[in-house]
């Protein structure tokens, strides 16, 4: 992968913004692989994730079902210290923790949440098009068993364990870009 080449294409679209520091990692998600890369280029080192995206595909109108395209920062970190499999409700833990990780019937988030927030004015920030608005998070799930396929409601759902990883090694104001 060329990633100074998608770093590149990142600064130019954000004209200059601060939140593109040089010297922080960013994350790129590619969805047609349904793979997660968290990319260091200054010490040229990556990390593959498998994920999962919509099943709706990509998009970034309200109420869409779709994984929003486009840049991103992560704007809140949730969920740090709680135990592996702990079920959030409206980003609350609610002190149940998941029993099982092939969880088809229900969408839950589990173990960390990373609430992204569009930086691409009328693509991805304000009016109906509000990656932030919409709660679109990377988070866990009680549906491993599905990682690797498009599935989810919107959201990037990963497995527990690489969630819990990441959410250690990533910064509020991070750049997440989903294509």
């Amino acid at each position: 992968m060329l990633w100074h080449e998608i770093k590149r294409e990142v600064a130019a679209k954000l004209h200059g913004n601060p939140a593109l520091a040089d010297e922080r990692p960013f994350i790129y998600v590619n969805c047609r692989e349904q793979r997660m890369f968290w990319v260091d280029i200054e010490e040229e080192y990556s990390r593959s994730y498998p994920v999962s995206t919509a099943e709706n595909g990509l998009g970034n109108r309200l109420d869409s079902y779709m994984t929003p395209f486009g840049i991103h920062r992560i704007r809140q970190k949730i969920g740090g210290g709680q135990p592996c499999g702990m079920i959030f409700k409206a980003r609350e833990p609610s002190e149940e923790i998941a029993q099982s990780f092939d969880n088809r019937e229900k969408d839950e988030i589990t173990s960390r949440i990373l609430w992204l927030d569009g930086l691409e004015e009328g693509v991805n920030r304000n009016g109906v098009y509000d990656t932030f608005s919409r709660y679109i998070y990377i988070h866990g799930t009680s549906d491993e068993k599905r990682i690797g396929e498009a599935v989810s409601a919107g959201c990037i759902r990963m497995m527990n364990d690489d969630v819990i990883e990441l959410f250690d090694e990533v910064l509020v104001n991070d750049i997440v870009f989903i294509a």
